[in-house]
């Protein structure tokens, strides 16, 4: 079975997040700063190719409404120029609440500052990525 890479995309950081190879369990790669979109999907293509990934899952921010709103505008435009870059299946996850999440758990933890912003991203594209795995295993 092909691992899954999770994206949590920003216009600054990219957290991204990587399935075991059961698809079990996500666990964080880290953040890239490649500085652009274009740039960017290209990194998150490299690292799809280099990690064996078959799939890969995207964070689409919606409104607590269910509607998309400007910034999944910009998810759905960074999936499109990644599409033709890599050979893994590209698909969207709900992200609502995996940043609030993601802010909750550095609470917890009590982690501030620089590193809070360090991590917060690739924390993000866990959760994101955790969320799709556990979807899966309940079809």
């Amino acid at each position: 079975m092909q691992r899954i890479l999770g994206v949590d995309y920003g216009d600054v950081r990219t957290g991204l997040a990587l399935s075991d190879e059961n698809r079990f369990l996500a666990s964080g790669l880290g953040t890239i700063r490649e500085g652009g979109m274009r740039a960017t999907a290209k990194k998150v293509a490299a690292v799809a190719a280099e990690r064996g990934a078959g799939i890969i899952v995207i964070g689409l921010p919606k409104n607590m409404d269910g509607s998309e709103g400007a910034s999944a505008d910009k998810i759905r435009a960074f999936a499109e120029l990644l599409r033709p870059m890599t050979e893994a299946e590209i698909v969207f996850l709900d992200e609502r609440v995996s940043t609030m999440a993601a802010h909750r758990i550095l609470n917890m933890t009590d982690t501030r500052g620089q590193k809070r912003k360090d991590v917060v991203d690739t924390l993000s594209a866990e959760i994101i990525l955790q969320n799709y795995l556990d979807a899966l295993k309940n079809r």
